[in-house]
């Protein structure tokens, strides 16, 4: 028998009716769970959330929110183990991949608890920068703060990341004084509702400050307000539906958006193939097209190379991906799983279907050495950059990515690049200063994020899909507009910033660092 997952709404754990949405094995279509949130007060829940969590949340100071964050680290990697398992049966992912998600969450969280040591003592909001005198005499001055919301922080996240996606917008929030409702993407949510269990049971947030929700989002956005924060990732399908509610329209909702993404990866022409950074780029570019079976917002779908290297470059990137075993994830010699589900399998093979009629197949394609799951295998194409037009306009959310020559020229490169609309990163690989230094800045209106591969790091570089706490995570165009973490960046969606004016003693006593 199936489990039937449940929401922990208004501080209790509740039941939607129905028969609800199953959650499968990828790898054996076996259904493991339900998920439902139909019949659920959702206005309910945010009230007592907002009335709750919220005073409770402002009442604490940086270092205690901190040390919660410390402390919901920690009881998350005490159980690490079953959360792999069930990242196993119920993503499809490999140990590996798990552990990638889940540290992920429990790195960020941690991170976060380290951010707070160095806000100031004693009080829960956070000064921008100095006082600046208004007047012809200092007695005058204005000082801009940042002040926690006095809404709710509703996180609505891909199924791609249940952990990591969950913890990186709560730790944020949180930390900025917001209490946080979650919605996971539902395909994955079992790995969710264990984590969420595992917060509840800690008792290390006070009542309210920690909502979630399975299944629908059903009529959440109906009940948010203006003081409320909604965090989304996922379709810029469903983003645009998103931006037209009224919660955001009307009511002045704030809504930040991370949505598809076309990111690049460009070789320059100075590199020879047997330079450190050559090997760092084939190394980078082979793991970003299969960890988690490809189904990374930051993954590697557009490769770049000089035209006079894209035969030697194509043979070397498939000879990479066929040592990557895909199987069981269950098996510790598999390297790459299945996707989540069949329904995004359908999807990679429409997706797949369109770059084929203007690419040609290196290895993989649609064709599966499989009997049952919803297996993909790592797909080369290669065609030309401008004649490619659905290269660059649909994103194949998968173990996908096509070769397109260019010059080597920088300038080329970048508008080539542009031409994805926007991207969460892209990468270069070079050991030349000027050539890496032009390509950069022609990237980065582009970029939420510029890596920079190059010979010097290519042990140390941690490769262009790792979101790290301390940077930016977003990026423009059609990849969102939004912006998530870069340390105390990632608080300023959650808070208000206000310009308090008034008697220089008063301001520098009570509102300057």
């Amino acid at each position: 028998m199936s489990q039937q997952l449940q929401s922990y709404l208004s501080g209790a754990w509740v039941t939607g009716s129905g028969a609800g949405t199953p959650l499968v094995n990828p790898t054996t279509e076996e259904t493991l769970a339900s998920a439902s949130s139909e019949g659920l007060d959702l206005g309910a829940a945010l009230a007592h959330a907002r009335e709750t969590g919220g005073p409770a949340l402002r009442a604490m100071t940086f270092a205690e929110r901190g040390a919660a964050l410390k402390a919901l680290s920690a009881a998350i990697h005490e159980h690490r183990e079953e959360l792999i398992e069930l990242g196993i049966a119920n993503a499809g992912n490999t140990r590996g991949d798990a552990k990638f998600d889940i540290d992920g969450a429990t790195g960020t969280l941690a991170a976060y608890a380290h951010f707070a040591k160095s806000m100031p003592e004693g009080r829960g909001y956070l000064s921008d920068g100095a006082a600046i005198q208004l007047g012809r005499t200092p007695h005058f001055q204005g000082q801009h703060v940042y002040v926690p919301r006095h809404g709710v922080a509703v996180h609505i996240n891909a199924f791609n990341f249940p952990a990591w996606g969950m913890m990186e917008k709560a730790a944020c929030a949180l930390l900025a004084g917001m209490p946080i409702f979650e919605k996971p993407g539902t395909p994955t949510a079992m790995m969710a509702e264990r984590i969420a269990r595992i917060i509840v049971d800690s008792g290390i947030l006070p009542e309210g400050a920690f909502s979630f929700l399975v299944g629908g989002a059903g009529d959440l956005l109906d009940h948010v307000g203006p003081q409320d924060c909604v965090a989304f990732t996922g379709s810029s399908g469903t983003a645009r539906i998103l931006r037209a509610h009224a919660a955001f329209v009307e009511r002045g909702a704030r809504l930040n958006v991370e949505a598809d993404s076309l990111n690049a990866a460009v070789l320059a022409p100075d590199v020879e193939d047997d330079a450190d950074v050559y090997d760092m780029f084939l190394r980078e570019v082979s793991r970003e097209m299969t960890q988690k079976a490809g189904q990374k917002c930051t993954a590697v779908r557009r490769i770049l190379v000089p035209e006079a290297m894209i035969g030697e470059v194509g043979e070397a990137l498939v000879e990479a991906i066929a040592r990557v075993k895909v199987g069981d994830p269950a098996d510790k010699e598999t390297r790459m799983g299945p996707l989540t589900n069949a329904s995004q399998l359908a999807s990679v093979h429409e997706g797949l279907e369109k770059l084929e009629s203007v690419a040609e197949v290196l290895c993989g394609g649609r064709e599966s050495p499989f009997d049952k799951g919803a297996f993909q295998m790592p797909t080369l194409l290669r065609a030309s950059a401008g004649d490619a037009a659905p290269v660059h306009a649909d994103e194949v959310f998968g173990p996908v990515a096509t070769l397109l020559p260019y010059s080597g020229d920088a300038g080329e490169a970048a508008c080539l690049v542009a031409m994805g609309g926007g991207s969460l990163v892209s990468s270069l690989y070079s050991d030349d200063r000027a050539w890496a230094t032009e390509l950069a800045l022609g990237l980065a209106p582009w970029s939420g994020r510029v890596y920079m591969g190059a010979s010097k790091i290519s042990e140390h570089g941690m490769g262009s899909g790792l979101v790290l706490p301390s940077m930016t995570h977003g990026g423009p165009g059609r990849a969102g507009g939004g912006e998530e973490l870069g340390a105390e960046r990632g608080m300023q969606f959650y808070m208000q910033r206000c310009a308090v004016q008034g008697f220089k003693t008063i301001i520098e006593g009570s509102f300057t660092a």
